[in-house]
């Protein structure tokens, strides 16, 4: 894709705070409305299950987002978040010291304890999580170790969401990116990855960001090519006859994968 965005531009162009605004006030028509209510009910089924459960997960391409994380910190006490720009780790870290500017995160912890059956306050939920964060890293998915320098023992969960479509610039990326994740991942554990299909771009503000066209067939390929049995694959694909001009996609899709014994 000649027009992939790189790095370095992420790096440079990615606006965290105009990224949350435009997609993260859920109920308001914000543009990741579907997505987040598909999403958040399929992981809130994924970690209820009592199957994928442990003591670390780690999130790869965490972004500035909380969304994610919140049904996994009821089966997770070591949770490390990571991301490869410097601006999107400040913007988290915001929200995790509870510093004053940080996103309101209310719309969306208040859905995720209404599908968990509002045994605890939105308030109590944040800080639940807040305490399950050890770590937030620098990652890059093309490094054999995504985390390095750090190296980390094997989780028992490997959790990426809105990641991979928009670091890998091909096919062969992606397949290296699913590989160099899985060595973080402990033979037996899981892997859950959430995202789109048939999307080439999104908007933030102004700018515009390449993404990975997905599909099923090559997502199955690919995830069971690194060592995996796909154990849930949830689709929920697009009704609506367009979004306008700033992103185009056919489906949203939710991933859970258990790593064989022998990868």
């Amino acid at each position: 894709m000649s027009d992939f965005t790189g790095k370095e531009e992420y790096q440079e162009l990615f606006n965290p705070k105009v990224y949350l605004e435009s997609f993260y006030h859920l109920g308001s028509g914000s543009r990741a409305d579907k997505y987040l209510y598909f999403v958040l009910k399929e992981l809130v089924d994924t970690f209820t299950s009592g199957k994928v459960k442990g003591d670390t997960l780690i999130d790869i391409g965490t972004g500035p987002t909380i969304y994610q994380l919140l049904s996994a910190c009821e089966v997770f006490k070591n949770i490390i978040v990571s991301d490869f720009t410097e601006r999107n780790r400040e913007e988290f870290n915001v929200w995790l010291k509870n510093q004053p500017g940080a996103f309101d995160w209310s719309s969306v912890v208040k859905h995720v304890c209404h599908l968990e059956g509002d045994s605890i306050s939105c308030q109590e939920k944040e800080e639940r999580l807040r305490k399950s964060i050890t770590q937030v890293l620098k990652c890059d998915v093309q490094k054999t170790n995504p985390l390095d320098p750090v190296t980390l023992p094997q989780a028992d969960c490997v959790l990426s969401c809105l990641c991979l479509e928009a670091a890998c610039k091909d096919y062969e990326a992606y397949v290296t990116a699913v590989k160099n994740m899985t060595t973080l991942l402990k033979p037996g554990g899981y892997l859950v990855l959430g995202g789109i299909m048939g999307s080439s771009f999104y908007t933030v503000g102004e700018v515009k960001f390449s993404s990975l066209d997905l599909n099923e067939d090559f997502l199955r390929e690919a995830i069971t090519g690194a060592g995996y049995v796909i154990e849930n694959f949830q689709l929920y694909k697009k009704t609506e006859t367009s979004v306008g001009e700033q992103q185009d996609f056919t489906a949203y899709y939710v991933v859970v994968a258990r790593k064989e014994i022998n990868s």
